[in-house]
């Protein structure tokens, strides 16, 4: 089993900037990726950005240059850099870890941007 658990989401401003980080613990040898996705009233759940274990990222469209994902192995840590909020980047957004043939999600921080 694994456990993630996500913090640092808040409320902000719009054009601000949070940092979430999801704190990962248990049988965490073997996880091929880790992601952010997110999830908006009303709205499915959305990937957001990826990392695998050699640090190569990808993005959603509707983050790039704004979003930096990255990783700390050392305190198995991941953390998502969001910078110039969007009133549309209001979400629950939750961590994910991926090995082959399963999956681990936290429970989500809450992150609200006003404009």
């Amino acid at each position: 089993q694994v456990q993630l658990v996500e913090s640092g989401g808040g409320l902000v401003q719009a054009g601000g900037s949070l940092r979430l980080s999801c704190a990962a613990s248990g049988s965490i040898f073997n996880i091929n990726l880790m992601a952010w996705y997110r999830q908006a009233p009303g709205k499915q759940r959305e990937l957001v950005s990826t990392i695998t274990s050699a640090g190569d990222t990808n993005y959603a469209d509707s983050v790039k240059g704004r979003f930096t994902i990255s990783r700390n192995n050392a305190k198995n840590t991941v953390y998502l850099q969001m910078n110039r909020l969007k009133p549309e980047d209001t979400a629950v957004y939750y961590c994910a870890a991926f090995r082959v043939g399963t999956n681990y999600w936290g429970q989500g921080t809450q992150v609200t941007v006003s404009s």
